[in-house]
């Protein structure tokens, strides 16, 4: 279970690194039809940290893996959050708001990098 969670942290490791690509992609499209794989991958961004939770688990895995996973889903249901919001106060305060999705998004880099480095580690011990 331990090989499986790390392979697990390291593919959400190459989605979020997708999701900030495209992103930037996105923003250069003045329809904004381009933002479409940046939603899907939010999803999958909010899935896969619950069954990495799951395997870890079942697996009796440390509960700060367990934890680091489940607040990466926490941290992508803040990214809705922090969206609709932006949209609801339109073009005064929105894009101020929105700036907030960004950083955010470097907080959920800063986790899911701490969660793959310790999953890593904890294969190397066992």
């Amino acid at each position: 279970m331990r090989k499986a969670f790390a392979a697990l942290a390291a593919l959400l490791l190459l989605v979020v690194v997708a999701e900030f690509y495209f992103a930037a992609s996105g923003a250069a499209d003045p329809d904004g039809s381009s933002y479409r794989p940046h939603h899907v991958l939010g999803y999958v961004i909010f899935l896969l940290p619950l069954v990495m939770a799951a395997v870890g688990a079942l697996g009796r895995l440390p509960g700060r893996l367990i934890g680091l996973a489940a607040l990466v889903a926490g941290l992508t249901a803040v990214q809705v959050v922090i969206a609709k919001l932006a949209r609801a106060l339109g073009d005064t305060a929105g894009p101020l708001v929105f700036g907030l999705h960004a950083v955010n998004g470097l907080a959920m880099v800063a986790v899911v990098g701490l969660l793959a480095r310790q999953a890593w580690v904890l294969t190397k011990a066992a």
